[in-house]
């Protein structure tokens, strides 16, 4: 049987709730990718340009820092990675959290959480970031999704 993992990061508690309920319904360890400096409500603010989430969004190049690891990261067979989509694609702190492990031979399934934007180009970006694990295709979700909805499609990606 696979270990699993489902590493997520949450700006407004959304992801979270969704990253939670997958972990219990398919018996998975919960991460939350914490960053070292917390995001205030005037970062998250998409329509100022010069709010913090807006300057990071559109310098490919930033990685926000995260103020945790995963000591066992080896031992994961199966990583699930959640965020909120932002600018068409996950945030840039998910972008550390691909560059930070050895993603050798694993299965990411990559899944968001948004009102109406797809995932984008996640998928592609984090098989980028990773490039020998085996990313899937994601899924968005919405905060009231249901944990037979999870369940479901989550069992494709666990042995």
């Amino acid at each position: 049987m696979s270990k699993i993992l489902v590493a997520y990061f949450s700006a407004s508690g959304v992801t979270k709730k969704v990253a939670e309920n997958l972990s219990k319904v398919i018996d998975a360890t919960l991460f939350e990718i914490v960053p070292k400096q917390p995001y205030t409500s005037q970062d998250l603010d998409w329509t100022n340009a010069s709010s913090r989430s807006s300057i990071e969004m559109k310098d490919k190049n930033c990685r926000p820092e995260i103020s945790s690891k995963i000591d066992d990261f080896e031992n994961y067979d199966v990583i699930f990675v959640g965020y909120p989509i932002w600018w068409y694609r996950e945030p840039s702190i998910i972008d550390t959290f691909m560059e930070q492990y050895n993603f050798d031979n694993k299965i990411v399934v990559p899944f968001a959480t948004s009102g109406g934007s797809g995932m984008g180009d996640s998928a592609k970006n984090l098989q980028e970031l990773a490039k020998t694990a085996k990313v899937q295709n994601g899924k968005r979700w919405k905060a009231n999704v249901s944990s037979d909805e999870l369940k479901s499609w989550a069992e494709k990606f666990v042995k």
